[in-house]
Protein backbone atom coordinates (compact mmCIF):
# COMPACT_ATOMS: atom_id res chain seq x y z
CA UNK A 1 0.00 0.00 0.00
CA UNK A 2 1.39 3.50 -0.82
CA UNK A 3 2.51 5.46 2.24
CA UNK A 4 -0.09 8.25 1.81
CA UNK A 5 -2.91 5.73 1.48
CA UNK A 6 -1.72 3.91 4.60
CA UNK A 7 -1.68 7.19 6.56
CA UNK A 8 -5.18 8.06 5.34
CA UNK A 9 -6.45 4.63 6.37
CA UNK A 10 -4.89 5.05 9.82
CA UNK A 11 -6.45 8.51 10.22
CA UNK A 12 -9.92 7.28 9.25
CA UNK A 13 -9.54 4.31 11.60
CA UNK A 14 -8.68 6.60 14.52
CA UNK A 15 -11.68 8.85 13.79
CA UNK A 16 -14.17 5.96 13.65
CA UNK A 17 -16.07 5.36 16.89
CA UNK A 18 -16.19 1.59 17.40
CA UNK A 19 -17.11 1.65 21.10
CA UNK A 20 -20.70 0.57 20.44
CA UNK A 21 -19.61 -2.40 18.34
CA UNK A 22 -19.40 -6.00 19.51
CA UNK A 23 -18.52 -7.79 16.29
CA UNK A 24 -19.56 -11.44 16.31
CA UNK A 25 -20.45 -11.92 12.65
CA UNK A 26 -18.33 -11.05 9.61
CA UNK A 27 -20.13 -11.05 6.25
CA UNK A 28 -18.09 -11.02 3.05
CA UNK A 29 -18.96 -10.35 -0.57
CA UNK A 30 -16.99 -12.39 -3.11
CA UNK A 31 -16.20 -10.61 -6.38
CA UNK A 32 -14.19 -7.45 -5.90
CA UNK A 33 -13.98 -8.07 -2.15
CA UNK A 34 -12.29 -11.39 -1.34
CA UNK A 35 -11.73 -12.49 -4.97
CA UNK A 36 -10.12 -10.21 -7.52
CA UNK A 37 -8.86 -10.73 -11.04
CA UNK A 38 -7.53 -14.20 -10.22
CA UNK A 39 -11.05 -15.38 -9.20
CA UNK A 40 -9.46 -16.89 -6.09
CA UNK A 41 -8.99 -15.81 -2.48
CA UNK A 42 -5.43 -14.65 -1.90
CA UNK A 43 -3.50 -16.15 0.98
CA UNK A 44 -3.36 -13.03 3.22
CA UNK A 45 -7.16 -12.76 3.07
CA UNK A 46 -7.58 -16.46 3.88
CA UNK A 47 -5.24 -16.13 6.83
CA UNK A 48 -7.05 -13.08 8.20
CA UNK A 49 -10.41 -14.86 7.95
CA UNK A 50 -8.99 -17.93 9.70
CA UNK A 51 -7.59 -15.77 12.49
CA UNK A 52 -10.97 -14.06 12.93
CA UNK A 53 -12.64 -17.46 13.19
CA UNK A 54 -10.03 -18.55 15.73
CA UNK A 55 -11.16 -15.59 17.86
CA UNK A 56 -14.73 -16.90 17.75
CA UNK A 57 -16.04 -14.63 14.97
CA UNK A 58 -18.54 -16.37 12.70
CA UNK A 59 -18.00 -15.72 8.98
CA UNK A 60 -20.57 -15.85 6.17
CA UNK A 61 -20.67 -15.23 2.42
CA UNK A 62 -23.21 -12.83 0.85
CA UNK A 63 -23.01 -12.70 -2.93
CA UNK A 64 -24.95 -12.00 -6.08
CA UNK A 65 -23.56 -15.24 -7.49
CA UNK A 66 -25.50 -18.43 -7.95
CA UNK A 67 -25.44 -20.76 -4.95
CA UNK A 68 -23.53 -23.43 -6.89
CA UNK A 69 -20.99 -20.86 -8.11
CA UNK A 70 -20.37 -19.41 -4.63
CA UNK A 71 -20.05 -22.76 -2.86
CA UNK A 72 -16.30 -23.20 -3.34
CA UNK A 73 -15.62 -19.84 -1.67
CA UNK A 74 -17.83 -20.78 1.29
CA UNK A 75 -15.88 -24.02 1.63
CA UNK A 76 -12.50 -22.36 1.14
CA UNK A 77 -12.99 -20.01 4.09
CA UNK A 78 -14.39 -22.81 6.25
CA UNK A 79 -17.70 -21.10 6.93
CA UNK A 80 -20.16 -23.07 9.06
CA UNK A 81 -23.08 -20.69 8.45
CA UNK A 82 -25.84 -20.59 5.83
CA UNK A 83 -24.73 -18.86 2.63
CA UNK A 84 -26.50 -15.89 1.03
CA UNK A 85 -26.62 -16.22 -2.76
CA UNK A 86 -28.50 -14.23 -5.43
CA UNK A 87 -28.29 -11.02 -3.30
CA UNK A 88 -29.86 -12.91 -0.40
CA UNK A 89 -32.84 -14.20 -2.39
CA UNK A 90 -31.49 -17.72 -1.71
CA UNK A 91 -30.19 -18.57 1.77
CA UNK A 92 -29.04 -22.17 2.22
CA UNK A 93 -26.88 -24.10 4.67
CA UNK A 94 -24.42 -26.21 2.65
CA UNK A 95 -23.84 -28.52 5.62
CA UNK A 96 -27.48 -29.57 6.00
CA UNK A 97 -28.80 -28.48 2.56
CA UNK A 98 -31.60 -26.67 4.41
CA UNK A 99 -32.97 -23.70 2.45
CA UNK A 100 -33.87 -21.01 4.97
CA UNK A 101 -35.19 -18.56 2.44
CA UNK A 102 -36.00 -18.47 -1.25
CA UNK A 103 -37.65 -15.33 -2.61
CA UNK A 104 -38.07 -15.70 -6.38
CA UNK A 105 -39.53 -13.24 -8.86
CA UNK A 106 -43.00 -13.94 -10.17
CA UNK A 107 -43.27 -15.38 -13.67
CA UNK A 108 -45.34 -12.35 -14.66
CA UNK A 109 -42.59 -9.94 -13.63
CA UNK A 110 -39.94 -12.04 -15.38
CA UNK A 111 -42.01 -12.00 -18.57
CA UNK A 112 -42.48 -8.23 -18.30
CA UNK A 113 -38.73 -7.72 -17.95
CA UNK A 114 -38.09 -10.03 -20.90
CA UNK A 115 -40.59 -8.11 -23.03
CA UNK A 116 -38.69 -4.92 -22.22
CA UNK A 117 -35.27 -6.46 -22.91
CA UNK A 118 -36.49 -7.70 -26.29
CA UNK A 119 -37.54 -4.29 -27.56
CA UNK A 120 -35.23 -2.79 -30.16
CA UNK A 121 -32.44 -1.88 -29.97
CA UNK A 122 -32.02 -3.56 -26.56
CA UNK A 123 -32.54 -7.08 -27.91
CA UNK A 124 -29.34 -6.96 -29.95
CA UNK A 125 -27.35 -5.27 -27.17
CA UNK A 126 -28.16 -7.37 -24.09
CA UNK A 127 -27.29 -10.88 -22.95
CA UNK A 128 -30.23 -11.92 -20.76
CA UNK A 129 -29.84 -14.50 -17.98
CA UNK A 130 -32.64 -16.27 -16.09
CA UNK A 131 -31.68 -18.16 -12.91
CA UNK A 132 -34.13 -20.95 -12.13
CA UNK A 133 -33.54 -23.70 -9.54
CA UNK A 134 -29.86 -22.67 -9.38
CA UNK A 135 -29.35 -23.18 -13.11
CA UNK A 136 -28.61 -20.50 -15.68
CA UNK A 137 -30.85 -20.23 -18.74
CA UNK A 138 -29.98 -17.99 -21.70
CA UNK A 139 -31.39 -17.30 -25.15
CA UNK A 140 -28.03 -18.08 -26.71
CA UNK A 141 -24.38 -18.28 -25.72
CA UNK A 142 -23.01 -14.79 -26.36
CA UNK A 143 -19.36 -13.75 -25.83
CA UNK A 144 -20.46 -11.97 -22.63
CA UNK A 145 -22.18 -15.13 -21.39
CA UNK A 146 -19.04 -17.19 -22.13
CA UNK A 147 -16.89 -14.87 -20.01
CA UNK A 148 -19.49 -14.87 -17.23
CA UNK A 149 -19.86 -18.65 -17.23
CA UNK A 150 -16.09 -19.18 -17.18
CA UNK A 151 -15.64 -16.97 -14.11
CA UNK A 152 -18.70 -18.42 -12.36
CA UNK A 153 -17.62 -21.95 -13.30
CA UNK A 154 -21.11 -22.92 -14.42
CA UNK A 155 -22.68 -24.28 -17.63
CA UNK A 156 -25.37 -22.03 -19.15
CA UNK A 157 -28.34 -23.69 -20.84
CA UNK A 158 -29.35 -22.03 -24.15
CA UNK A 159 -33.10 -22.33 -24.77
CA UNK A 160 -33.87 -19.77 -27.47
CA UNK A 161 -37.07 -18.22 -26.15
CA UNK A 162 -36.51 -17.73 -22.41
CA UNK A 163 -40.25 -17.99 -21.80
CA UNK A 164 -39.82 -21.73 -22.32
CA UNK A 165 -37.63 -21.84 -19.21
CA UNK A 166 -40.29 -20.29 -16.97
CA UNK A 167 -41.62 -23.60 -15.71
CA UNK A 168 -40.70 -22.27 -12.25
CA UNK A 169 -40.21 -18.79 -10.85
CA UNK A 170 -36.73 -17.35 -11.44
CA UNK A 171 -34.57 -16.44 -8.47
CA UNK A 172 -32.89 -13.62 -10.39
CA UNK A 173 -32.90 -11.93 -13.79
CA UNK A 174 -29.68 -10.42 -15.11
CA UNK A 175 -28.87 -8.42 -18.23
CA UNK A 176 -25.26 -8.01 -19.39
CA UNK A 177 -23.89 -5.34 -21.69
CA UNK A 178 -20.32 -4.17 -22.19
CA UNK A 179 -21.64 -0.62 -22.71
CA UNK A 180 -22.04 0.63 -19.15
CA UNK A 181 -24.15 3.58 -20.30
CA UNK A 182 -26.81 1.15 -21.52
CA UNK A 183 -26.83 -0.61 -18.13
CA UNK A 184 -27.23 2.76 -16.39
CA UNK A 185 -30.03 3.70 -18.78
CA UNK A 186 -31.71 0.34 -18.16
CA UNK A 187 -31.52 0.80 -14.41
CA UNK A 188 -32.89 4.33 -14.55
CA UNK A 189 -35.73 3.42 -16.90
CA UNK A 190 -36.89 0.38 -14.93
CA UNK A 191 -36.68 2.26 -11.62
CA UNK A 192 -39.28 4.59 -13.09
CA UNK A 193 -41.48 1.63 -14.01
CA UNK A 194 -41.15 -0.36 -10.77
CA UNK A 195 -41.15 0.86 -7.17
CA UNK A 196 -38.78 -0.70 -4.60
CA UNK A 197 -41.84 -2.47 -3.19
CA UNK A 198 -42.34 -4.20 -6.55
CA UNK A 199 -38.79 -5.08 -7.60
CA UNK A 200 -35.23 -4.80 -6.28
CA UNK A 201 -32.97 -3.41 -9.00
CA UNK A 202 -29.21 -3.01 -8.72
CA UNK A 203 -25.79 -3.31 -10.37
CA UNK A 204 -23.26 -5.81 -9.05
CA UNK A 205 -20.62 -4.57 -11.50
CA UNK A 206 -20.88 -1.74 -14.03
CA UNK A 207 -21.89 -4.14 -16.82
CA UNK A 208 -24.45 -6.21 -14.85
CA UNK A 209 -28.07 -5.13 -14.37
CA UNK A 210 -29.79 -7.36 -11.80
CA UNK A 211 -33.40 -7.78 -10.68
CA UNK A 212 -34.67 -9.79 -7.72
CA UNK A 213 -37.74 -10.07 -5.49
CA UNK A 214 -38.41 -6.74 -3.68
CA UNK A 215 -37.67 -8.38 -0.32
CA UNK A 216 -34.36 -9.81 -1.51
CA UNK A 217 -31.21 -7.77 -1.10
CA UNK A 218 -28.05 -8.31 0.90
CA UNK A 219 -29.28 -6.00 3.66
CA UNK A 220 -32.44 -7.97 4.37
CA UNK A 221 -30.52 -11.22 3.87
CA UNK A 222 -27.83 -10.32 6.40
CA UNK A 223 -30.49 -9.08 8.83
CA UNK A 224 -32.28 -12.45 8.50
CA UNK A 225 -29.03 -14.36 9.07
CA UNK A 226 -27.97 -12.23 12.03
CA UNK A 227 -31.28 -11.74 13.82
CA UNK A 228 -33.49 -14.69 12.87
CA UNK A 229 -30.89 -17.46 12.62
CA UNK A 230 -28.09 -16.35 14.97
CA UNK A 231 -29.96 -14.12 17.44
CA UNK A 232 -27.58 -11.20 16.91
CA UNK A 233 -28.16 -7.50 16.28
CA UNK A 234 -26.82 -5.04 13.71
CA UNK A 235 -24.08 -3.81 16.05
CA UNK A 236 -22.71 -7.37 16.13
CA UNK A 237 -22.18 -7.38 12.34
CA UNK A 238 -19.26 -6.29 10.21
CA UNK A 239 -19.82 -6.44 6.45
CA UNK A 240 -17.37 -5.87 3.60
CA UNK A 241 -18.41 -5.23 -0.01
CA UNK A 242 -17.43 -3.39 -3.16
CA UNK A 243 -20.46 -2.50 -5.26
CA UNK A 244 -24.00 -1.15 -5.37
CA UNK A 245 -25.55 -4.53 -4.57
CA UNK A 246 -23.66 -4.36 -1.25
CA UNK A 247 -25.08 -0.97 -0.20
CA UNK A 248 -28.00 -2.29 1.86
CA UNK A 249 -25.72 -4.75 3.65
CA UNK A 250 -23.17 -2.04 4.47
CA UNK A 251 -25.95 0.23 5.72
CA UNK A 252 -27.42 -2.49 7.96
CA UNK A 253 -24.17 -3.65 9.53
CA UNK A 254 -22.87 -1.93 12.62
CA UNK A 255 -19.61 -1.66 10.68
CA UNK A 256 -19.95 -1.45 6.91
CA UNK A 257 -16.63 -1.47 5.05
CA UNK A 258 -16.25 -0.59 1.36
CA UNK A 259 -13.32 -1.78 -0.69
CA UNK A 260 -10.92 0.73 -2.21
CA UNK A 261 -12.02 -0.43 -5.68
CA UNK A 262 -15.68 0.37 -4.92
CA UNK A 263 -17.51 3.15 -6.79
CA UNK A 264 -17.59 6.49 -4.98
CA UNK A 265 -21.32 6.10 -4.26
CA UNK A 266 -20.61 2.91 -2.32
CA UNK A 267 -17.65 4.38 -0.45
CA UNK A 268 -19.81 7.31 0.59
CA UNK A 269 -22.19 5.14 2.65
CA UNK A 270 -19.46 3.00 4.24
CA UNK A 271 -18.11 3.66 7.72
CA UNK A 272 -14.59 2.77 6.58
CA UNK A 273 -12.85 2.29 3.24
CA UNK A 274 -10.31 -0.52 2.95
CA UNK A 275 -7.54 -0.85 0.36
CA UNK A 276 -8.53 -2.46 -2.94
CA UNK A 277 -9.08 -6.15 -3.53
CA UNK A 278 -5.70 -6.58 -5.23
CA UNK A 279 -4.10 -5.04 -2.13
CA UNK A 280 -5.86 -7.56 0.15
CA UNK A 281 -8.18 -4.88 1.51
CA UNK A 282 -10.48 -7.39 3.21
CA UNK A 283 -7.52 -8.64 5.24
CA UNK A 284 -6.63 -5.06 6.19
CA UNK A 285 -10.20 -4.46 7.42
CA UNK A 286 -10.27 -7.68 9.43
CA UNK A 287 -6.92 -6.85 11.00
CA UNK A 288 -8.04 -3.32 11.85
CA UNK A 289 -11.36 -4.16 13.50
CA UNK A 290 -11.25 -7.80 14.58
CA UNK A 291 -7.64 -8.84 15.08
Amino acid sequence: MPKNQALNQLASLRSLDTTALDIQLLVLDIDGTIAGQSNDIREPVKQAIAQAQAKGIQVAIATGRMYCSALRFHQEIGSTLPMLAYQGAWIQDPATQKIYQHLPLSRTTAEQLLDYFETEPLRSLLSVHFYINDQLYVREITPETKVYAQRAEIVPLPVGDLRQALTAEPTKVLALCEDTAIIDQLLGSLRQQYTPAELYLTKSVATFFEATHPGANKGTGVRYLAEEILGLAAHNVMAIGDNFNDVEMLEYAGLGVAMGNAPDGVKAIAKWVAPGVEQDGAAAAIEAFIL
